[in-house]
């Protein structure tokens, strides 16, 4: 059996690939090695993925947020290693997990838009260029966590047309200061954040609405995308739900653009299950 995982920091989606073809699909928390400790990963799995499995684990491919250099992926092998002592593990970031689900060993460019956003460029073996994200304060164009620091800065500011505004303010009774607490006080600010976009997405008809979405996109081209080299040349890649529910969007500003869009992915679980039964 191998074991494929990929982790947000709010949901870890297991694939467990055995014999026959046969695979079994488990979720347990998010495993980001910034938030996380080796004792704390290990406890859980224990309790909610050991269970489930009932053959000799060979191989673990973890993908995972957070997983941005060799001392936060230790994190995570430590706790695996205690679970799976006879398992060979390779542990990477969520950035590679796109682009094997989507490019496997072809060139291109991968992008990553969820609730963060993240880009590089891919040579078929390594990833050769990366403009850093930065995070949705610095950074993180086109990510649920700005596109959704945008719709409450608007709606705060009376900037929303007042159509939307209604709406909003029926689907979402927050004060002022309910809002500045979630942003500036509870943890995980981005998560709040990225919880308004499905509001943009039942209402894209209107045209704030679709004009915000389509912007977002535009700045993350601009200020990623046409960072790297030959980018009109790049095949270009997407995973995440942001860049999978507004692709009507993303394809629009794509093509005034002049880019080549070859996928768009809503996670990259069954592409890594693909990408390792075929290699």
């Amino acid at each position: 059996m191998i074991i494929i995982a990929d982790s947000g920091s709010t949901k870890t989606s297991w694939c467990l690939a055995g014999e026959n073809d046969s695979t079994k699909y488990i979720s347990t928390s998010g495993i980001n090695p910034f938030f996380r400790t080796s004792e704390d990963i290990e406890t859980e799995l224990r309790e909610k993925l050991i269970p489930q499995i009932h053959s000799d684990v060979h191989r673990i491919y973890f993908y995972g947020a957070g997983v941005i250099n060799e001392e936060k992926g230790n994190i995570v092998k430590l706790a695996l290693k205690k679970l799976f002592s006879n398992a060979k593990i390779e542990v990477s970031s969520d950035l590679l997990a796109a682009v094997h689900a989507t490019l496997g060993t072809q060139k291109g460019i991968v992008c990553i838009l969820g609730t963060g956003s993240n880009s590089c460029l891919y040579d078929g073996e390594n990833i050769i260029e990366h403009v850093p994200p930065l995070g949705f304060i610095l950074g993180d164009e086109g990510s649920g966590a700005v596109i959704g620091r945008k719709i409450v800065g608007d709606y705060l500011k009376g900037m929303m047309p007042k159509t939307v505004a209604d709406k909003f303010k029926i689907q979402f009774p927050l004060n002022y200061p309910d809002f500045m607490e979630g942003v500036y006080k509870k943890e995980k600010p981005n998560q709040f954040l990225a919880r308004f976009i499905p509001f943009i997405s039942e209402n894209i008809h209107e045209e704030y609405c679709k004009k915000l979405i389509e912007d977002s996109f535009e700045e993350f081209i601009k200020r990623n995308l046409l960072q790297y080299s030959n980018f009109r040349e790049q095949p270009i890649c997407f995973v995440g739900s942001l860049a999978f529910y507004f692709q009507d969007e993303l394809k629009n500003v794509l093509e005034r653009n002049q880019l080549q869009i070859k996928i768009v992915l809503k996670e990259p679980l069954n592409g890594l299950l693909k990408f390792y039964t075929e290699k």
